[in-house]
């Protein structure tokens, strides 16, 4: 499969991996601002988000095929990895699959543990919402306020909204991220270990990765450290992005 993917700057590659129902754009502005200065950044779609293709199949080991197959076709033969949420775990799954196709590896606010699923997961949220009957997107905006209070997950959910011929859509693969939706929860199941340079990286106000998890983390990351951005929630890079670009500088310079 042929990811889309932008790319800023020049140096070392530094690969960035966004969250389920996300795309690349999410890591826009600290791409171009931040990381070019002393990275060849790299950030790609993945599968069934964004521009890029859509396909049934969604797993952590084929979305981390997908980045191994877009860096042979630029040729680049390892690279840092910084991956989000879902994005986290293809950037472990990566890591302890190709090994050394990975120099350094950032996981953001994500644990290998699995997860329990929502009441009612965002991705059923936007197939109820039916973009295609509504007339602006404020409508889309009004019906998705109901059920999500928090306006910046709405921004963060509407910038997957595009219009068409036909009307709106989500660019996204609803129907295949929900049929796989137990996949994208499960822990981490690799007989592996990653011996490179780790970091794990948590928002103060997030549970996504707890104290508890550092033993599990450790196993499969030897190497791993662990830094807490203050008051900042899973969103961790959009909440506070001084001191999360901050972290990351420091752990990509050595």
């Amino acid at each position: 499969m042929t990811l889309f993917h932008r790319e800023y700057g020049s140096g070392h590659p530094l690969t960035i991996l966004h969250g389920l129902l996300g795309s690349g754009g999410n890591w826009h502005t600290l791409s171009r601002n931040v990381f070019s200065g002393t990275r060849r950044v790299v950030v790609p779609d993945q599968r069934n988000h964004g521009k890029s293709p859509h396909d049934s199949e969604f797993d952590f080991p084929v979305l981390a095929e997908d980045i191994i197959d877009l860096w042979d076709t630029l040729g680049l033969g390892e690279s840092d990895v910084m991956g989000h949420s879902m994005g986290g775990k293809v950037a472990m799954q990566l890591a302890l699959t190709n090994p050394e196709r990975v120099s350094r590896l950032v996981v953001v606010d994500m644990a290998p543990r699995s997860y329990q699923p929502p009441e009612k997961p965002l991705f059923q949220i936007l197939e109820d919402a039916d973009p295609a009957a509504k007339k602006s997107r404020s409508e889309v905006d009004d019906f998705l306020a109901e059920r999500i209070p928090d306006s910046g997950v709405r921004q963060f959910l509407l910038k997957n909204l595009i219009r068409g011929r036909d009307g709106f859509r989500w660019q996204m693969n609803l129907a295949a991220i929900a049929s796989n939706s137990d996949r994208i929860l499960e822990e981490i199941n690799e007989f592996a270990t990653y011996e490179g340079p780790t970091l794990f990286i948590r928002g103060e106000q997030s549970d996504y990765i707890l104290d508890d998890d550092q033993d599990l983390i450790r196993a499969y990351f030897p190497r791993a450290s662990l830094v807490t951005i203050p008051k900042a929630g899973h969103w961790v890079h959009a909440e506070a992005p001084g001191p999360f670009a901050e972290a990351v500088m420091e752990f990509l310079a050595g």
